[in-house]
Formats: structure tokens, sequence, C-alpha cells
């Protein structure tokens, strides 16, 4: 268990890490290598522990301590489990544990790296909206007609009024 939630909360220091340099890292700040090889590494430690040392864990913790065996079935409350077509083993919940931490991980990069991409952008500002919650429109610009006639003088017809 100790190794387990150690893993866990050294994944969720990483992920203060870059959200800490998120916010303090401008856009367009020229990288160095240093920079970039250190950056790498760090990432390659954290995908590490989301990708092998979180998983592995939670194997271990649930075959050792918590003994979820192939032959010890889940049961559910009020027996519900037994009564369907198929047979629940406790082993099979924790494999299917240690793939939800697998998709967890993998959306929680991707959303990081959208995070890393998009930090320093602003957010458009919203349109006014009528009463009916409709965003009311811009002035019109004044159409090709309308132009064309501005620049033209106007005309008086020869022996008119």
């Amino acid at each position: 268990m100790v190794a387990l939630v150690t893993a866990f909360l050294a994944l969720m220091l990483c992920v203060g890490v870059i959200v800490f340099f998120a916010h303090r890292r401008p856009i367009g700040t020229p990288v160095t290598w240093g920079e970039a090889m250190v950056a790498a590494i760090f990432v390659f430690a954290a995908m590490f522990i989301a990708y092998g040392m979180l998983p592995h864990q939670w194997l271990n913790y649930s075959d050792n301590e918590l003994k979820w065996r192939a032959d010890k079935f889940v049961k559910g409350p009020g027996n519900v489990i037994t009564y369907l077509p198929f047979k629940v083993t406790k082993e099979k919940t924790r494999d299917i544990i240690a793939v939800i931490i697998y998709v967890i991980g993998l959306g929680g990069q991707i959303f990081l790296w959208s995070y890393w991409q998009n930090r320093g952008k602003s957010k458009p500002k919203a349109l006014p909206t009528s009463a009916f919650g409709r965003p009311l429109l811009k002035p019109a610009k004044p159409s090709a007609d309308e132009t064309e006639s501005a620049r033209r003088p106007e005309t008086v017809p020869v022996g008119g009024s």
C-alpha cells in the first residue's frame, strides 16, 4: 500500500511541476539544448510513473495484500452478480482497474499536452446577447453598390430642375 500511495503522490508531484512551469514560461521563449534534455527526461519519468509504476504497484497490492485471485468471485451487494450468466472473479476486477488506470493516464497526458500548448492564449470575448439569447450582430458594412454611389457625384439632367 505504501508503494502504491508513493507512486501516486510522485505522479501528482510531476503533474504539479508541469502546471507550475506552464504558468511560468511564456509562449515563444527559445529553449536551450540543456532545457530540452531536462524536460525530456522529466516527461519520460512522469510517463514511466503513470504507465509503469502505478499500474504495477496496483497489481502487486491487489495480489499480495487484498488476495484478489482467480478462485475468488465478486458477488456484489445482495449477491446480484451471482445471477449473471458469467462469473466475475476478483482477478478480472483487478485487471479492469489496471486498465482504468492506463486510460486515466492517457487522458491526463492528452490534457496536459493540450494545457501546455494553449498556455498564455486569451479566450475570445463573448458577444453581447439579445433578450432571446442570440448574439447581437455588429453594424453592417456598406455594400459595394452603396460605396460606389458615394464616390459618384450626383448627376443633374441637362435643362432640368
